[in-house]
């Protein structure tokens, strides 16, 4: 028995919901936090892989991730912790890991050798890195106290034609600060008012000529975003000298005036007086070389586009553009117009103009977007939403001219997954495709798409079956194209693939048909109110022809890939737990929360008709965790449950009756998994044991015939075989803490089992593992294992055996 070697197929991972949790490299690669993993991206991988690689570290969730260089990254959590990452060749490692604050850190700002952190503490620290060959360190150089209220942005940027830095801090208490350093640390300098709520985005311009102004953008929660100018005060003199006072001057006054006038007209309160636009000339003086400087800020535009607050800003690589995201679902690209440059307006003023809209009309659709990125040096732009998943849109003709206006974009994959833990998931019956639900309330299900390259199948999520509005618990298939799931509520739902999934399957290589299947509805919706998908039978308008030849994306994976709902299974009296379905598909068991005997009970249907097969399967005192059908004629069911047995359970005609039970285990039993011979099983407990059972050929009891011993809680097992008639089968095993354990056992010798590889938690999770299940595939010696976990992330891992 050689060792395995272990590789990642997929990783589904959602994006935090954060405003700084993700940032893109100059090489476009894209770290952002997922939980408390930072995960990676490569967006311009031409086969469209999304995620690649998680990396542990954070003990809380990660709240901001900013790239230093192309090789070097940093990362907060909101336990106050920052981390600083470097690549070493192909790997990536904590250089520094300082414990920055007290509490949560809301931004993260990265500039020349500092690195600024803003928390809740209502501080902000400046840190200076010193870059080592192994380790590097980060020095506290300043503290700005913020007096009460909480910074939510920063930008940085240097002066015009200087060597100073001005720093901008926004926050709930709706003024910009700025702030200004030439040689030793930050000064205050002045406030800029004018929002009427919080401050969620800044983003300064570079001047890309020397007479151009430096432009901050500032975006609230009030919807709109504005724009300032800073400019030398000495260069704004010279220039309002050349200007004589002619008639120009007083019609530019007339055109504020009547522009104020309106804004106040808005219906915005009286008391209020409407949007304040102050015009007012804030002056700042910065010691240099040849003595002091002085520079004026004033406003310069008002954005009005969004229709609720705005949540990230970012100018595109060429500074010709603006990205704003909104939590109004959508992402606005503005540019200045230059049609407008009569006599009287200076050189620099224009018209902002918003030139692309993405994103859902009219929406507060699941919370809109939280943030915005540029990505493949400005031909991509890219958010990501509430639910955690990513849109992102790519330039594909760009205007002859150069300019912005007539440049057409088209939407392109992304990467999405379970925005909560994700507690079940299940293998189709053949394998070819796998559904995950979660605590985020949806049922997912992923499969591989086949690519150009031979061999190489690339994972994505195929559908969103099921949107709920209550906590989804697990899923079983119940065929190839029909799974049953179980939720935080008393009854079990049974889902029948629409047509149009059928087609995506069969238009994308997922899975070999000949041809589409029977009379089945296009689609399915959910009634206002309502918590049951309905068949619709005529495809909505969105499902075009050109659909299916892509797998759908996020915007649509969040409304139109429903499954009908075709029945619901009652019977408990309380929530229900677990679901599982039998080696031959035709009957489903489940099992709730109970307190008491008469509701520990396990409900066996059968899939005919969906009426009851028996008696229910009594005995357990406390909740059932887990149930499982012995292969390959389901003639034994086998249950496990919090009250620390487990209890066996024969077929006869009219269901099943109890033979066996046990209670050996210390603590609560989380899992239990048949061999796919079905002589053997394993439970898995709380009590850091897997205790391996076989029936003792004289007396048929029960015995347990190995115990494994684990440092921590195991939470999950599954067996694999090697095929028909091979020697060696593979048992893996789930810890509380995220790492997967295989171990090995020759058919001759049931009773010894012995470990061949441990996966951690750089390549599986970093919280409890809820569910493990190998795919069946004839490959004997490479294996699918499908993991998912506390920690919101699903994964599907390559195991390579070395068979003799």
């Amino acid at each position: 028995m050689s060792k395995p070697s272990v590789s990642t197929a997929y990783i589904s991972a959602s994006t935090n919901r954060f405003n700084h949790a993700a940032d893109a490299s100059t090489s476009s690669l894209v770290a952002c936090g997922s939980g408390k993993l930072v995960a990676l991206w490569n967006t311009q991988d031409t086969d469209g892989r999304g995620v690649f690689q998680t990396l542990p570290g954070h003990e809380g969730l990660v709240t901001c991730v900013r790239f230093v260089a192309s090789d070097a990254f940093a990362s907060t959590d909101d336990k106050g912790t920052l981390r600083y990452w470097r690549l070493f060749g192909t790997e990536w490692r904590t250089t520094a890991i300082m414990q920055a604050h007290q509490q949560a850190i809301s931004v993260l700002r990265a500039f020349d050798k500092f690195l600024l952190t803003g928390s809740s503490d209502s501080s902000i620290k400046v840190w200076e890195v010193q870059r080592g060959d192994v380790n590097d360190e980060v020095k506290q150089f300043q503290t700005i106290s913020l007096q009460g209220y909480y910074p939510l942005s920063l930008a940085l940027a240097l002066l015009p034609s200087s060597e100073a830095i001005i720093l901008a801090i926004g926050g709930t208490d709706r003024k910009v600060h700025i702030w200004t350093r030439s040689d030793g640390p930050f000064i205050r300098s002045v406030t800029l008012s004018g929002h009427e709520d919080w401050i969620r985005a800044l983003a300064f311009r570079a001047p890309s000529t020397p007479n151009d102004p430096l432009v901050l953008a500032s975006g609230s929660q009030d919807g709109t975003i504005r724009l300032w100018n800073v400019e030398s005060f000495i260069k704004m003199q010279a220039q309002s000298q050349t200007h004589t006072k002619d008639s120009g001057d007083d019609l530019s006054d007339d055109l504020l005036d009547a522009f104020e006038a309106s804004l106040g007209d808005l219906g915005a309160d009286a008391e209020e007086g409407g949007r304040q636009i102050s015009l007012k000339r804030h002056i700042l003086t910065v010691k240099s070389s040849s003595g002091t400087q002085q520079y004026s800020i004033t406003f310069d535009a008002l954005l009005i586009g969004h229709e609720a607050g705005v949540t990230s800003l970012s100018w595109s690589p060429s500074n010709a553009t603006l990205l704003s995201t909104s939590t109004d679902s959508s992402l606005i690209l503005w540019a200045p117009s230059s049609i407008v440059s009569t006599a009287y307006s200076s050189s620099t003023s224009s018209i902002w103009i918003n030139i692309q809209r993405f994103g859902d009309v009219g929406g507060q659709r699941l919370g809109g977007f939280t943030g915005g990125l540029w990505a493949n040096d400005g031909t991509e732009a890219m958010a990501w939403g509430w639910s955690g998943g990513w849109r992102r849109w790519r330039r594909i003709t760009s205007d002859s001219l150069g300019g912005t206006a007539g440049e057409e974009w088209e939407e392109v994959g992304a990467i999405s997954g379970h925005s909560g833990a994700v507690k079940g998931l299940g293998w189709s019956p053949k394998g070819e495709y796998l559904v995950s639900v979660g605590l985020d309330q949806t049922t997912r299900i992923h499969g591989a798409i086949t690519s150009s390259a031979p061999e190489q199948s690339i994972w994505h999520e195929l559908s969103r079956p099921q949107v709920h509005g209550y906590d989804l618990m697990g899923a079983a298939w119940l065929g190839p194209w029909t799974f049953a799931s179980v939720a935080d509520e008393k009854v079990a739902r049974v889902f029948e693939a629409p047509r149009n999934f059928v087609e995506e399957v069969r238009v994308l290589g997922v899975k070999d048909l000949a041809q589409s299947e029977g009379d089945r509805p296009a689609t399915a919706s959910v009634p206002p109110l309502g918590l049951s998908n309905k068949a619709v039978s005529d495809a909505p308008s969105e499902l075009d022809s050109s659909r299916p030849h892509r797998r759908p994306f996020e915007g649509e994976l969040a409304s139109i890939t429903l499954w009908p709902e075709i029945e619901k299974v009652f019977g408990h009296g309380y929530e229900s737990i677990t679901i599982s379905a039998s080696n031959s598909l035709d009957l489903l068991a489940t099992a709730c929360r109970a307190t008491s005997p008469q509701h520990a009970v396990v409900r066996v249907y059968t899939t005919a008709g969906y009426q009851p097969f028996g008696a229910p399967l009594e005995g357990h005192s406390l909740t059932v965790t887990r149930i499982a059908f012995s292969p390959p004629d389901d003639r034994y069911v086998l249950t496990v449950s919090r009250d620390r047995t487990w209890r066996l359970f024969e077929k006869k005609e009219n269901g099943y009756i109890p033979i066996a039970a046990d209670k050996s285990h210390g603590r609560i039993i989380w899992d239990c998994t048949w061999s796919c011979e079905g002589d053997l099983f394993a439970t898995a407990s709380r009590d850091k044991t897997v205790k391996i059972w076989k029936q003792n050929s004289d007396s048929a009891r029960w015995g347990a015939i190995t115990t494994m011993k684990f440092e921590e809680a195991a939470t999950a097992v599954a067996f694999c075989s090697a095929g028909a008639d091979a020697h060696e089968r593979w048992l893996a095993v789930g810890l509380e803490t995220g790492e997967i354990k295989i171990y090995s056992n020759l058919m001759s010798t049931p009773d010894q089992w012995t470990p061949v590889l441990a996966i951690d938690s750089n390549l599986a999770h970093v919280d409890q593992i809820n569910h493990l299940a190998w795919r069946a595939t004839d490959n004997p010696s490479k294996k699918k294992l499908a993991s998912c976990s506390e920690d919101g992330t699903l994964k599907v891992l390559i195991v390579q055996f070395e068979v003799d």
